[in-house]
C-alpha cells in the first residue's frame, strides 16, 4: 500500500533576501502549505536543518555569498526532498546536486506549485 501525502506540506525556507523570503512564504501559504522554519543565513540554516521537522525544503543557492551545500547535505542525510531557488540557472547549482529540482528566480505561483508537487511525488515515503 502506498502512503498518501497530504495536500499541504511543511516547508523549511532558506533565503537571504527578506522581501523574497516573505513573498515565497506568502506563496506557500496561498498554495496550502505551511512554513515550518525560515533562515536568512547559513549558520542559522544549518541549525534549523538539523532540528526542525519539515516535509520539504526550498534553498536559495547563494546565501549572503555562501553556497548552500552544507545545508543541502544535512537535508539530504535526513532523506528529505529539497528544491533549489536560484537566479543563476542550473549551472549555478552545486555540481553534486545538479539533478535536483530548481526554481529559476523570479518564479510564479504556478511554477512553485508544480515544482513542489513534483518534488513531493518523487520523495521517499
Amino acid at each position: 500500500m502506498t502512503a498518501i501525502r497530504p495536500a499541504g506540506c511543511s516547508v523549511f525556507l532558506v533565503e537571504d533576501e527578506v522581501m523574497i523570503r516573505m513573498m515565497v512564504a506568502d506563496m506557500l501559504e496561498e498554495l496550502g502549505h505551511s512554513v515550518a522554519a525560515e533562515a536568512g543565513e547559513i549558520g542559522e540554516a544549518v541549525k534549523l536543518a538539523q532540528s526542525t521537522e519539515f516535509d520539504l525544503a526550498i534553498l536559495d543557492v547563494n546565501v549572503n555569498g555562501k553556497v548552500i551545500t552544507p545545508v543541502a547535505e544535512l537535508i539530504n542525510a535526513r532523506n528529505r526532498p529539497f528544491i533549489f531557488a536560484t537566479g543563476y540557472g542550473s549551472s549555478g547549482l552545486p555540481p553534486e546536486y545538479r539533478d535536483r529540482p530548481a526554481l529559476q528566480k523570479p518564479f510564479q505561483l504556478e511554477t512553485l506549485a508544480q515544482v513542489i508537487s513534483s518534488a513531493m511525488r518523487s520523495a521517499p515515503v
